[in-house]
């Protein structure tokens, strides 16, 4: 009998990952506007593939709420990416009112930076 993939990662239970943005130009650089319902890349140098489950607690600049989000693994940065990306998961929101409400608050928070061509970590 095989192992289930889900099982071979340790079970179906998502990581938590904590992402603390202390800065505008920080949450620009990881907000992922490409996605319809929004989504964050995070900086890790643990293993995720594509579809993982991951629980996300992310806190915004100049907000002390804390913002609870169990997205989807929707692409991944390997070590040494090439254009200097840093390692780490773009996360999908998943398509529900809060994530929605969270979506509006960053692209509030970054007004006229989501017309910017500069760079970021994201595609």
């Amino acid at each position: 009998m095989s192992t289930p993939p889900s099982a071979a990662q340790g079970g179906s239970r998502p990581s938590v990952i904590q992402l603390s943005i202390k800065e505008k130009a920080a949450l620009y650089a990881a907000y992922i506007p490409a996605f319809k319902e929004g989504g964050i890349f995070i900086p890790t140098s643990r293993s995720y593939e594509l579809g993982d489950d991951v629980y996300v607690l992310l806190s915004l600049p100049d907000d002390p709420q804390r913002y609870p989000l169990a997205g989807k693994v929707a692409w991944v940065t390997p070590p040494k990416a090439p254009g200097g990306r840093s390692q780490g998961v773009g996360v999908r929101f998943p398509a529900d009112d809060k994530s929605f409400a969270l979506k509006v608050k960053i692209e509030q928070i970054l007004g006229a930076l989501l017309a910017s061509d500069r760079p970021t970590q994201t595609i």
